[in-house]
């Protein structure tokens, strides 16, 4: 492991790129941590340690919304604006072409994605401030309704959220990683402490409160495990590619196929959406129409975390993204006609479009083993608090959740990745 580490820091590029992306996540934290002008911080974590489905919000944007940082939104808008461009590129002929260009037509779509993503991170300040602010006791902001106002907020957070994007592709020219992810990353594993510490203070006051604790700590450690085994796993199908010549051999390739394709984009589409009727009816509670109270009061009940429809929803949501997401990125007809046309094919299947059926097949099975899983680790946190407060031992705080955990596997195994491959061509660079 020394070794290891060592070999890493005598590589002078990767040193650089390390340093760049560490200093770049710790400014990053340092912005996280400046709040809006104007702002009752007292009023507004009181209220989010209340609330569950902030707490799960403020899980993802790293403690900014207990802050009502500048970057309270966090990267939520650009992430819904991504799976926007995703989804458009299946129904718009136009972007379907350009993302078949190879880079330029990639950069084209990021391009776009960025544009969209203000207007969206616009939007949902003004969603999510009012939200704040009308479920607190105590106002937060004072005349929210006056536009002089409420208008100077919406465009400080939507400029942070503009700024975390920028910092996020800084890190992927110039540092390690993908920057979006490695954001993310950063702002899950801030709160771990604070998880922590919670839970130890609990303890603390209540011996019986040890156990569930040393509980959490185990599952959380078991699940990684899991996660980093299942997210590595994948099915391999051999390929044979005919030699030109009399004497040359055929060469054996394979075409792996991962069992978790969708990687961490179901899980997050899922959650984004299943909260969505909550926050909607805590609005409606205050809303001047009795039946629109009635409503809000059944939306917020019905879709509170802990409740068994939001758990199913959740389930379900995962999978069905799954899939969704794995049939506009894997496309077997076009894999089968690239070997096809390097002369490849795979034994005892025809080219073409047996080899196509074949693909979709296969794929087909691993994306449904691949949701299962992504759908059950997703709740398990969730089914544990269940059986805890079951057993009277009540709330204990997770230390990770389960959309945490599988996009905290995914970024490491990718920098893990980078930095072999950079340490290969730093080596590879001696002998020249």
């Amino acid at each position: 492991m020394f070794e290891y580490f060592s070999q890493i820091w005598n590589s002078k590029e990767l040193r650089k790129k390390i340093l760049f992306t560490i200093s770049i996540l710790v400014l990053y934290r340092f912005i996280a941590h400046i709040t809006v002008p104007g702002v009752s911080l007292e009023a507004l974590r009181a209220f989010t340690t209340r609330n569950e489905l902030l707490q799960m919000f403020s899980l993802l944007t790293g403690g900014s919304t207990e802050n009502f940082s500048i970057v309270l939104m966090g990267l939520s808008p650009y992430i819904n604006a991504a799976i926007i461009m995703q989804l458009m590129t299946v129904i718009v002929p136009k972007l379907e072409a350009l993302s078949k260009e190879g880079e330029s037509g990639r950069r084209k779509i990021n391009s776009y994605t960025r544009w969209l993503c203000f207007p969206l991170a616009f939007l949902q300040s003004y969603g999510m401030i009012l939200l704040l602010n009308s479920q607190s006791q105590i106002p937060l902001i004072e005349n929210i309704n006056n536009p002089a106002t409420v208008l100077p907020i919406m465009l400080t957070v939507s400029a942070g959220t503009v700024l975390l994007v920028w910092l996020g592709e800084q890190i992927t020219e110039k540092g390690i990683g993908n920057g979006i992810s490695v954001l993310i990353f950063a702002s899950i594993i801030s709160q771990v402490p604070t998880m922590v510490g919670q839970n130890l203070f609990v303890a603390q006051g209540d011996a019986a409160k040890v156990m569930p604790f040393v509980v959490v700590a185990l599952m959380t450690i078991i699940l990684v495990t899991v996660v980093v085994l299942v997210t590595e796993a994948q099915r391999k199908i051999p390929i044979t590619y005919a030699g030109h010549g009399a004497r040359s051999k055929s060469d054996q390739a394979f075409l792996p196929i991962k069992i978790n394709q969708a990687g961490m984009i179901p899980i997050i589409f899922a959650v984004a959406l299943v909260s969505f009727p909550g926050i909607l009816g805590q609005f409606f509670l205050n809303a001047n129409s009795g039946w629109l109270q009635s409503m809000g009061g059944s939306m917020t009940i019905l879709f509170q975390p802990n409740t068994v429809l939001y758990t199913a929803l959740y389930f379900l949501l995962v999978i069905a993204f799954t899939f969704f997401y794995v049939s506009i990125t894997f496309k077997p007809d076009q894999i089968a006609e690239n070997i096809q046309k390097k002369g490849g094919y795979i034994p005892g299947i025809r080219p073409g479009q047996q080899t196509s059926e074949y693909l979709k097949e296969i794929s087909g099975r691993l994306t449904f083993f691949g949701a299962l899983f992504l759908a059950t680790i997703a709740i398990i946190p969730i089914l544990m608090q269940f059986a805890f407060r079951q057993s009277g031992v009540g709330n204990i705080a997770l230390l990770i959740s389960g959309a945490g955990i599988i996009i905290i596997v995914g970024v490491i195994l990718e920098i893990i990745r980078q930095v072999n491959a950079q340490l290969v061509m730093h080596d590879y660079k001696k002998f020249y």
